[in-house]
């Protein structure tokens, strides 16, 4: 089987547990680590699957390689290779795909609450979890519009958009749920400014820092149950 490409934009935007998730379901991965200089691949056909991570760069930028990128996900679209994204890496596959990104009302950062939409298309995604409220990791300002036909399988109280599935292989998730405790620890280290700032304007969104930090390991550890479920199903239509 071709490996599923894992794009890395930023040191803290890691692929985190997801190679390990994947390695659990019979998926070969490597990651294209473009925060070191790694080149965009012209063509999409040496893999079986894109995934594109996230990171604090946005679709608005008009950065080149990010370009690249868009170009790449609609070469994938043509050739029915299954796309998935992470937080930056799902506002790149909506706007990929057609649909605008702009700045959500609020910023959401730390442990928040997605809400799964109560249809039988979201419990095959979620494996069950049809109208279930599941503890995610958030750390985003920007989101996205539903592409031509996506389906929603999840929101948040602030944002509304952060689970879809187009073409039923297309996967976007605004949440981070490959983070790591580890990962967790460097972002509040790196970035935990933003939670101060949003903290001291009164966004119900953000997490103190010690919030964010507390129980890391369960509960990345139930969040990481989720992507699994969620990439199960991805995975059945894998280039092969």
């Amino acid at each position: 089987m071709k490996p599923v490409a894992i794009f890395q934009h930023t040191e803290v935007g890691a692929p985190g547990a997801l190679p390990a998730v994947l390695e659990q379901l019979g998926v070969p991965s490597v990651v294209i680590p473009l925060v070191d200089g790694a080149p965009v691949p012209a063509s999409p056909s040496a893999y079986s699957g894109l995934v594109f991570m996230g990171g604090y760069m946005g679709v608005n930028d008009g950065l080149p390689w990010m370009e690249q990128e868009f170009q790449l996900i609609r070469e994938a679209d043509r050739q029915g290779i299954p796309v998935a994204g992470h937080c930056l890496g799902s506002q790149i596959l909506a706007h990929a795909l057609g649909a605008q990104v702009r700045r959500n009302p609020r910023r959401e950062i730390g442990w928040q609450r997605i809400k799964v939409a109560a249809v039988p298309y979201a419990a095959e995604w979620f494996g069950g979890d049809a109208g279930a409220e599941i503890p995610v990791f958030q750390w985003h300002g920007d989101t996205f519009e539903l592409p031509p036909g996506a389906v929603l399988l999840a929101s948040s109280a602030d944002c509304p958009h952060q689970v879809f599935v187009a073409r039923d292989r297309h996967l976007g998730m605004q949440c981070h749920l490959e983070m790591t405790p580890a990962l967790i620890e460097l972002s509040v280290e790196r970035n935990g400014h933003e939670i101060d700032r949003e903290l001291a304007a009164g966004n119900p969104a953000v997490s103190s820092r010690a919030e964010t930090l507390r129980d890391a390991d369960n509960r990345s550890a139930a969040m990481h149950a989720v992507m699994k479920r969620l990439y199960q199903r991805w995975s059945r239509k894998l280039a092969r």
